[in-house]
């Protein structure tokens, strides 16, 4: 007898599980809309120069940098809803399951090569694989952070893809000589602004220009002009700030020179070409990892990157893709970096030499130009968390670092060979950021790590220094406050130990924990002591509030070597008055941004542009 509708039992039906094709294409679809973003942010940017909207500037770079994450959330969100219920999806590892089914195996293996399949007509193929990554590695457990699912290595070739046509444009200057070669360059990049005097500025460039290929010639036996005279610029400008950037290279028997044309705004608002930047140290600061990001609008950046690898052969790939404002990029190929440098490697992690800080854990590799930064479990500074240390790098990374900041990569789940690690730095770990670590037989894995081109700090430079370097540094050291100042950056803590010189000898600041801005900070004169008494005294005779700044205090716990004090006082004496500092406030309160080049002063073509000293740097609006 047949069971009625009461009594029959209802089979559970699992609902339908999405193509593996149908992911990849959405998972493409949401790095394809970051991108339209990322684009149309770096097109903005020539409209904003063109109206001279500084702050406007500014503001795109700052926003640009959270759209990424913003997409990926987006996506992330996407697909879990997609896969949610099905038995593809993979639970919370918190939940006790971490492990793939043999069916979940596969399917995930499918999505990525369909994926791949995607990308072989792609513009950003190695942006979209990061992209993917991204995603992914939110949905799965650490686990399977591996080649078989996530694109550990990359899968798709950038070697020779290119835009439509070219990424850069070609000149022959042996055809319409330099000047006019110059003249058409420029006018390329169809800037709606006038010119100041183009011709003019054109003929001062080519006069340098030529005066630094004589002095190459010379020095390799070469002919002046030779057949393969070319010059190579590529077709977007770079914007950064105030200015605008044309990237170019010039070819001459063989010999490869990198060039580079900062365009400015005069008080009137025309154009003027402003320096020649002609040598590899000029390019590499320029692309500096202690400058903002420039904003470029690029259909394949890989393109770009290889050109700008041939102008800096000595900066990593990663360095010119965070550079450019593709940071997420730059991590991914730092990683990969440092992987493959440990593979050939056998070094060992230890404690960064210097002072210790209250703040950070400090550790390193002495092979590899980096360290790793872990905030302590248990800040040594009153009133310092967590949170605000965070919130004080995430200020930087979003800041005009005015080339005195140091850029930082932010890791989260880094597995480090436990093997590597030596029993001093174990230790440390242990005890200073238990929170932070997970051992396991053979890693060590890192919640949360800052990761930052490692430097010679200061104080340790100043100590062995001779009189000339010491001097050099020391100038460097209060360029670099009055500069961050500019910027509205207190540096807070300004000791020695905080700052680090780089390999091309500028000084940086690197500890962020004590960083405010300058218009919340309150500058005072030391008041008259009442009495002898109260002069004597280790306690102050006056009140000090949150905020408050004595600069005068500065000369006490910086300058107790003689030969600092001598060179402090020889260049940035009125760093010392609170009355600099008050006029400072006043000019980043009103609105001004400085004019602060990223190149030195020889590099300028009109004498009236030179900057002056950082300690009255030139007022702009």
């Amino acid at each position: 007898m047949p069971l009625t509708a009461d009594h029959q039992q209802v089979r559970q039906v699992d609902p339908p599980v999405p193509e593996p094709s149908a992911l990849a294409a959405e998972i493409l679809a949401g790095f394809n809309r970051h991108y339209s973003l990322f684009r149309f942010v770096a097109q903005r940017a020539k409209a904003l120069f063109e109206s001279h909207d500084w702050h406007g500037m500014q503001r795109v770079n700052r926003e640009r940098i959270d759209y990424y994450d913003t997409r990926v959330r987006e996506c992330t969100r996407q697909i879990t809803q997609l896969l949610d219920r099905t038995r593809m999806a993979m639970q919370d590892p918190r939940l006790g399951n971490a492990a793939f089914t043999e069916e979940q195996s596969q399917y995930w293996q499918d999505i990525k090569q369909a994926f791949t399949q995607l990308l072989l007509e792609h513009s950003q193929p190695e942006c979209a694989e990061t992209f993917f990554n991204s995603v992914c590695s939110r949905i799965m457990h650490r686990d399977y952070f591996h080649n078989d699912y996530l694109f550990v290595r990359p899968a798709v070739a950038t070697d020779y893809i290119d835009a439509q046509g070219s990424s850069y444009r070609v000149y022959y200057p042996h055809t319409h000589g330099i000047v006019a070669t110059v003249i058409d360059m420029v006018a390329d990049f169809g800037l709606a602004l006038p010119y100041h005097d183009l011709p003019a500025d054109a003929r001062l460039v080519a006069r340098r220009a030529v005066g630094v290929l004589r002095r190459e010639i010379i020095k390799t036996g070469g002919s002046r002009i030779a057949p393969d005279c070319q010059i190579h610029v590529l077709r977007s400008l770079f914007f950064r700030n105030k200015g605008a950037y044309i990237i170019g290279r010039f070819i001459n028997n063989g010999q490869l020179y990198p060039f580079s044309i900062p365009l400015l705004h005069t008080p009137a608002h025309e154009v003027r070409l402003h320096a020649l930047l002609h040598t590899r140290a000029d390019i590499s600061t320029l692309f500096s990892f202690t400058r903002a990001y420039f904003l470029v609008d690029m259909e394949t950046p890989s393109s770009y990157v290889s050109f700008l690898q041939t102008l800096m052969p000595a900066k990593p790939k990663a360095e010119l893709y965070t550079a450019i404002g593709l940071q997420k990029q730059g991590k991914t190929l730092f990683y990969r970096d440092f992987l493959h440098h440990l593979t050939h490697s056998t070094d060992t992690f230890d404690i960064a030499p210097g002072i210790e800080g209250m703040v950070m854990t400090v550790f390193t590799l002495g092979s590899y130009p980096y360290v790793f930064k872990l905030i302590r479990d248990k800040i040594r500074k009153d009133g310092m968390e967590h949170k605000t240390v965070r919130q004080k790098y995430q200020m930087v990374k979003l800041h005009d670092r005015v080339g005195r900041m140091a850029d930082t990569w932010e890791y989260s789940l880094v597995a480090l060979p436990r093997h590597r690690f030596s029993e001093a730095l174990l230790k440390e770990l242990r005890t200073e950021v238990p929170s932070l670590i997970e051992e396991t037989e053979t890693a060590i894995v890192f919640r949360h790590v800052y990761i930052e081109r490692r430097m010679t700090p200061l104080n340790l430079y100043l100590n062995r220094a001779s009189d000339a370097a010491l001097e050099d540094a020391v100038r460097g050291y209060g360029d670099a406050i009055a500069e961050l100042a500019a910027a509205n950056i207190f540096a807070g803590d300004m000791l020695y130990k905080n700052f680090g010189v780089t390999r091309l000898g500028r000084v940086v600041f690197y500890d962020y924990d004590e960083i405010q801005p300058v218009t919340e900070m309150v500058f005072r004169r030391i008041p008259p002591a009442p009495n002898e008494e109260a002069e004597m005294s280790d306690e102050p005779w006056y009140a000090v509030h949150p905020n408050d700044v004595f600069p005068e205090e500065f000369e006490r716990f910086l300058l107790g070597d003689p030969r600092v004090r001598r060179a402090f006082l020889k260049y940035h004496a009125p760093l010392l008055d609170y009355q600099w500092w008050q006029n400072r406030q006043s000019r980043v309160a009103s609105g001004k941004i400085e004019d602060i080049f990223p190149y030195p002063a020889e590099r300028c073509l009109h004498i009236a542009d030179v900057p002056r000293q950082p300690n009255s740097l030139k007022e702009s609006t």
